[in-house]
């Protein structure tokens, strides 16, 4: 009686790997990605696993990161990438593989060229695992932004190159590059989009490369990932320090319910995850916030803070505080007007010209104040005292002529107040 429950449970576990077999091999075929690929996983049915594969086009989107982009991978709260540079170096290399195989986690790597030359067993390796091959430049130098545009094309060309020859086939390497030192720059960010290679940063780092403990290694990937919510690992899998820090990474991602996302580039047979906008952004802002969908304004730099003169009195029309006549006639149309409503004189002191500033009253709208519904009241225009035009000089400025009848707005209809005044600003 007590073998049945044992039995019934091997049943079980059969059922459940004979259903994830077929599961990934409808992933495979389909390119679609489980919605929960970690329930797997054999030898450890604790483990952290791989919740989803994430397929991207990297011309959609050429340069992720928020470390040095404003873009980076379109993750969900708590989904990290893990990502490995400088390999393969063994045995820490291969340890790396081991414990990401025994977690059922999958990751990206970024190999330098010459270390595929070296150890393309090593290169091998990784893709047999499942995980996403990319290229880190064939030497690693650390001055990358500094070099000439054929160096940097050469670093870039021969990185991939190496790593295609040690896996024999070109289309297993993935369009994705990461700078040595994250040292970007305009030509080599220019030249990866020629060649259609995705740009990738890191949204967090572990420090591993530099001296300090796996203890350190550990607690600042951690603080890190924590900080931000979800993003990309920036490792290295040559490290012995992270050999020792990577199980403890893994344990505390798992029990803190952050899940591994696992990248891939978008094929003909294989098409990118559908993804909005905003989900590239670490913290996008609400859909609501309407300041979020205007472009940003650019800032502009002011090379010189010379002005120029204002024009000098002498060299307009007025004439001892009059406008004379556009014939020069000095046949003068009256005083400028100084009164409400302009409330600045202009001032002669010195040459310098002072703009009179106008009233409220100046931008008023005659229509406006008797405007009701629908249409426009009668407005009576007043008869001018001006000369008449057949005796206005040639040149001289045009007199107003009225009729003392009514005068409608073209296309207005008189409504209830056909006596209402005109506005002060007709009466002047």
């Amino acid at each position: 009686m007590a073998a049945r429950p044992a039995i019934s449970n091997d049943r079980t576990a059969s059922r459940t790997c004979r259903a994830a077999a077929l599961g990934l091999g409808l992933w495979a075929t389909t390119g679609l990605a489980p919605a929960h690929a970690d329930t797997v996983c054999p030898g450890n049915p604790n483990a952290l696993g791989t919740s989803r594969t994430l397929v991207v086009d990297p011309m959609e989107h050429p340069r992720i990161g928020t470390m040095q982009y404003r873009e980076t991978l379109p993750l969900k709260d708590h989904e990290v990438v893990l990502t490995f540079d400088d390999g393969p170096l063994p045995p820490h290399s291969t340890q790396v593989l081991q414990i990401l195989a025994s977690e059922c986690v999958k990751a990206t790597f970024f190999i330098i060229g010459r270390m595929a030359h070296q150890f393309p067993e090593g290169v091998r390796r990784v893709r047999a695992a499942g995980h996403t091959i990319a290229t880190h430049s064939e030497n690693h130098p650390l001055h990358f932004e500094k070099m000439s545009p054929e160096r940097i094309r050469q670093e870039i060309d021969d990185g991939i190159k190496h790593t295609a020859e040690a896996l024999g086939d070109p289309s297993a390497v993935a369009p994705f590059f990461r700078v040595p030192g994250l040292r970007r720059g305009q030509v080599m960010e220019d030249y990866l989009v020629s060649k259609g290679i995705q740009s990738w940063s890191a949204d967090f780092p572990a420090d591993d490369w530099l001296r300090i403990s796996s203890d350190q290694v550990y607690s600042r990937a951690i603080a890190r990932i924590e900080a931000k919510g979800r993003g990309i690992l920036l490792l290295h899998d040559i490290q012995a320090r992270t050999v020792a820090a990577l199980p403890r990474i893994l344990q505390t991602l798992k029990a803190r319910g952050y899940r591994i996302v696992h990248v891939v580039p978008a094929t003909p047979d294989r098409p990118k995850t559908p993804t909005e906008p905003r989900e590239w952004y670490i913290h996008p802002p609400a859909a609501s916030v309407a300041m979020a969908h205007w472009p940003r304004v650019p800032k502009f730099l002011f090379v010189s803070t010379e002005t120029l003169p204002g024009p000098a009195l002498s060299d307009s029309d007025l004439h001892g505080g009059k406008l004379d006549d556009l014939d020069r006639r000095r046949t003068t149309i009256g005083p400028l007007q100084t009164a409400s409503p302009f409330h600045a004189t202009l001032n002669a002191a010195n040459n310098q010209l002072a703009l009179p500033v106008p009233s409220q009253s100046i931008f008023a709208r005659p229509e406006k104040a008797v405007a009701v519904s629908f249409g426009v009241s009668p407005i009576v225009m007043p008869v001018s005292h001006h000369p008449a035009v057949a005796s206005r000089p040639r040149g001289a400025p045009r007199a107003v002529r009225a009729d003392n009848g009514p005068r409608l707005i073209p296309g207005s209809q008189p409504i209830a107040q056909p006596n209402l005044a005109p506005s002060a600003i007709l009466q002047r």
